[in-house]
């Protein structure tokens, strides 16, 4: 196939030599398909299961039964069987937000203008440091009167308002305000000798010092209320959060925020992060914004093609949440004597806590649409764990950037090729691993209690050796219900693909009782026969096989190739894969240098290398480059061409063993 470049760049072609076909591997696998919670369709690594449940969650109640994505089963299972990487991408129906922050409030001076009682002036020339916000005036002037008026002044002398009483000594007019501007005040004024004004607690509006904004999105993250006797929230859940404000200091202007889970309580809180020493100080090391980080990521597309913009100046060091705003930054806190400054001590938050609130989204039915379908149960029509089909578009195109995203192989649990809503998906997401050349997808042909016949010619639509299918669904334990549940077959092949990886290398065959087993599964849909394993693997499905002996064992490597190739085993078009990444990765650090006998000989000395590596560990049989003279020509070099030749022969299986047993008479000599 002729390719034409039109910027600097590497180009890997790969041509099938009676058997072999078109394009690259990477660490790790990615999965589609919806969570409980988590940022939407934002791709994001996890680690661990512990790292997945996080930020993603595991169970949730719908009607009244708790059940988990298969997502989750999936990511489970994969992490269990030694995969150490998983990109998660979620998916949902509708809009979602995130939830912020609840007020966050600024110092206040105690026993003079206070948030938990009432607040009493005693005389008309205290001086106070207040909250930004508006407050409701109530109360009389104490003993009568003949009148009274005061002004709340700023520290600079400019009156913010004036208050005047009504009807004579009858006092203030109930539900008169006074706006404040500014943090540090000072109140003067003039009238009766025994002049009071109260300022009710419950009607003071603080400013909010900053905005916190959570990272997942969907009203799951709410954790709004009042709190109960014991510090918990009615509304918090293990899997929303709340904040807390420790150790304000107004003379150094820091103080502590730690990160809590929802359903704690003050006796025993969970803390899930601890940032110290935050300062609103943006020209502080430990601004809070630095610290936490800013940054949000949000989806776009232009000339139909989708990508991630980032705004926001710092990275997101925060797991949870980030700073959407700093309402009252302190810029340079301390003078040139290393006080603070008067102006800016009331910026710094009070020790209070608080919840989230605001967010929207859910991908649970309510009461009036029906129950969602799960596990065996999904459909055809418009219900695939609450979601519908074109809910996963989004994300499927995303994944296609392979500048953006590496991983080794793809699955999209709950999407069914034969469902003629989800066909369209399942399209892209085959072409688009062909097209990248670096994944292979895995795919489900058929839903539960399909036929053998059903399958085998659906397989047969398809011809494509970067895809695979595995038949039948098989039953395993819901390991955060523990629940027994059918899954498709998807959703528990990533687990196979990484114990085959930890155990020998990409180039193995991920099948057979060696590296095949599935050990969290307790039992097939169907028992197949040696019959019925013959039929699908003539079709190029890979059987679930279950044996007396080692249970339930993947037992077939074919890709979703039609014609008779090198690639149309598993083994060999990771291998491929794993190849031309690493190798496109010498590669790229020979773009724009000099087109030189020496330049080639450098590539040569790193690529014969690798290759002899991955040959002794039985990856290849015998290999061969060619950089030199022979493919880059003058012609080839004066048009700012370097070609390089890579011939392979890669390891082959055992598959298909015939063992004859030869019965020959008792004197027969076997030398």
């Amino acid at each position: 196939m002729a390719v034409t470049q039109f910027s600097p760049g590497v180009i890997s072609i790969e041509n099938d030599q009676p058997i072999i076909n078109t394009q690259p591997i990477q660490v790790g696998a990615a999965i589609i398909g919806p969570t409980v919670k988590g940022r939407v369709e934002i791709p994001t690594i996890c680690t661990s299961y512990s790292d997945y449940v996080s930020k993603y969650g595991n169970t949730f109640t719908s009607g009244s039964q708790t059940y988990s994505y298969f997502t989750s089963i999936s990511a489970y299972n994969y992490f269990q069987a030694g995969g150490t990487t998983l990109l998660v991408s979620r998916v949902t129906s509708g809009s979602f937000t995130s939830a912020v922050s609840t007020l966050i409030p600024n110092a206040v001076e105690s026993g003079v203008l206070s948030t938990e009682t009432n607040a009493l002036l005693e005389s008309l020339d205290a001086n106070f440091t207040g909250s930004v916000g508006t407050y409701t005036i109530s109360g009389s002037i104490a003993g009568g009167g003949a009148g009274f008026t005061g002004s709340l002044t700023l520290s600079d002398g400019s009156t913010v308002s004036t208050i005047t009483a009504t009807n004579g000594g009858s006092g203030f007019v109930v539900g008169s305000t006074i706006t404040i501007p500014s943090a540090s005040l000072a109140f003067s004024g003039s009238g009766g000798s025994n002049g009071l004004i109260t300022i009710n607690a419950s009607d003071i509006v603080n400013n909010n010092a900053f905005t916190l904004e959570t990272l997942s999105e969907g009203e799951i993250m709410n954790s709004i209320s009042s709190q109960n006797t014991d510090g918990s929230l009615p509304s918090g859940s293990i899997d929303n959060l709340r904040w807390e404000i420790q150790s304000p200091d107004t003379d150094e202007g820091t103080f502590s925020l730690l990160i809590r889970r929802g359903n704690d309580d003050t006796e025993s809180p969970t803390i899930l992060e601890t940032f110290n020493n935050l300062s609103l100080d943006p020209t502080s090391p430990n601004y809070i914004e630095k610290v936490i980080g800013n940054q949000v990521q949000t989806i776009n597309t232009t000339e139909s093609e989708f990508y991630i913009d980032l705004t926001g100046n710092y990275a997101n060091q925060s797991t949870y949440v980030r700073v959407k705003s700093v309402a009252t930054p302190t810029y340079e806190y301390l003078n040139n004597a290393g006080d603070p400054k008067n102006e800016f001590t009331g910026s710094i938050p009070i020790t209070s806590t608080g919840s989230f609130k605001g967010a929207i989204g859910t991908n649970i039915p309510g009461p009036s649409a029906g129950a969602g379908k799960y596990y065996e149960t999904i459909n055809n029509a418009n219900n695939t764990q609450g979601l519908v089909a074109s809910d996963y578009t989004t994300a499927i195109t995303l994944l296609a950037n392979k500048e953006e995203f590496k991983y080794s192989y793809i699955t999209v649990p709950g999407l069914i090729k034969d469902f003629a809503t989800h066909v369209s998906n399942i399209s892209s997401l085959m072409v688009n691993s062909q097209q990248r050349g670096d994944t292979l997808a895995i795919i489900d042909l058929e839903d539960y209690q399909s036929t053998l016949l059903e399958v085998v010619n659906e397989a047969k639509t398809i011809n494509n050796s970067y895809v695979a299918a595995y038949w039948p669904w098989v039953q395993t334990l819901d390991p955060s219900t523990g629940q027994q549940v059918y899954v498709p077959a998807s959703t528990l092949i990533p687990s196979v693909f990484a114990f085959n990886d930890s155990a020998a290398e990409v180039w193995f065959a991920p099948a057979g009782t060696a590296r095949g087993g599935m050990p969290t599964v307790l039992r097939a849909e169907r028992k197949l026969t040696k019959t019925n394993r013959d039929d699908l693997y003539k079709a190029n499905v890979n059987p679930i096989t279950t044996f007396n002996t080692t249970g339930i064992t993947v037992f077939g490597q074919k890709t979703l190739k039609k014609k008779k190739s090198a690639t149309d085993r598993i083994n060999v078009r990771r291998l491929l894969i794993e190849l031309k990444i690493q190798i496109d990765n010498l590669a790229e650090n020979l773009v724009f240098e000099q087109n030189t006998t020496r330049t080639r000989e450098d590539f040569l000395s790193q690529v014969n290398p690798l290759l002899s590596s991955i040959q002794q560990r039985q990856g290849l049989v015998d290999f061969k480059v060619v950089m030199d003279e022979t493919n880059n020509t003058p012609t080839t070099i004066d048009n700012n061409q370097l070609i390089g030749a890579i011939f392979i022969k890669p390891t082959k299986t055992a598959e298909f063993i015939s063992l004859n047993f030869n019965i020959t008479s008792t004197g027969t000599d076997f030398s």
